[in-house]
């Protein structure tokens, strides 16, 4: 903040200033003749001179005087245009690459903007959310089975993968959705002391809300249709793959979040779902799902 970003050439504002300051040393002049031409006709009103007279020497004096302010007001502004030829950051951050160059023509009020400068730390970014989840989110609490966090905070995966290791802290919240994307903003601020991250990045964010007793059930084993609805397989009890539906109502990490559609029990098929089918004979083996969101099977044996 305050750094000197651009330099305008400055020659006829210091011509101002200096006329300015001319035209002030000459009313301070004025000011004091006409003062002391008033107080001399003061002293001497009634014997060597009249009251017509005395009247008007005070009138000059205090047109001197206004003379004066105005002379004083102009080199106040003369000097304040001439500080407006150093053009300097307005905000703390880092400015962009500049849009004009050394000899470019510039004017007051341009609809060009010689560069940006942008806060980078804290740096605040803005995520979007479906209003039909908020809505469900909303429902959730008000049921009770959604208990919501004492401070809503976010975290951040960037462009190539990796987390950012910052926490955010939320700032607000928008007030209207989107009629081109159904979705509402959500802002959250975060320390960027490393400008790790830059206006306009694409980044993806978790939002931890609130605690729901649920499943989580991994990405990898549903598949979304085009009503919204999951489908995924579990082992029934003769051992063959069974199909069942569910909704989410969110998600964890790599995983789904589902409140109904399972019982505690139940084994999840994760890998081999290209040639599933309903009623299909399995041999289950126990296996987790790592980070990633990759299978690890517990033994060396392969799932049929």
């Amino acid at each position: 903040m305050g750094d000197p970003l651009f330099k305008l050439d400055d020659a006829s504002y210091t011509a101002a200033v200096a006329q300015a300051e001319a035209d002030l040393a000459t009313a301070k002049v004025n000011v004091t003749v006409s003062k002391a031409a008033h107080e001399r006709s003061v002293a001497l009103e009634g014997t060597a001179t009249s009251v017509a007279h005395v009247e008007k020497a005070k009138a000059t004096w205090e047109t001197d005087q206004a003379t004066l302010k105005a002379a004083q007001a102009k080199l106040d502004y003369a000097k304040t245009e001439l500080s407006w030829t150093t053009i300097t950051s307005p905000i703390p951050g880092m400015a962009d690459v500049a849009n004009v160059s050394v000899g470019d023509l510039v004017t007051n009020a341009q609809s060009d903007a010689l560069t940006v400068v942008t806060q980078l730390d804290p740096i605040e970014v803005t995520m979007q959310e479906s209003s039909s989840q908020v809505l469900a989110l909303r429902n959730q609490v008000e049921a009770g089975t959604l208990k919501l966090t004492d401070r809503l905070e976010a975290k951040l995966i960037l462009e190539d993968g990796e987390a950012f290791a910052s926490q955010g802290s939320f700032v607000a919240a928008g007030t209207s959705v989107s009629t081109t994307t159904g979705t509402t903003s959500l802002r959250f601020r975060f320390d960027n002391p490393d400008n790790r991250i830059l206006p306009g990045m694409f980044l993806r964010g978790n939002v931890q809300i609130g605690t729901v007793r649920a499943f989580l059930v991994p990405q990898r084993a549903a598949v979304r249709g085009n009503a919204g609805r999951l489908t995924a397989f579990i082992v029934d009890k003769d051992g063959t793959a069974k199909q069942v539906q569910f909704f989410d109502s969110g998600a964890y990490d790599n995983s789904w979040v589902v409140e109904k559609g399972f019982q505690a029990g139940d084994k999840l098929i994760v890998d081999g779902l290209t040639a599933m089918r309903p009623g299909a004979k399995v041999n289950p083996v126990d296996a987790t799902i790592n980070a990633d969101g990759l299978v690890q099977y517990d033994t060396a044996e392969t799932q049929s």
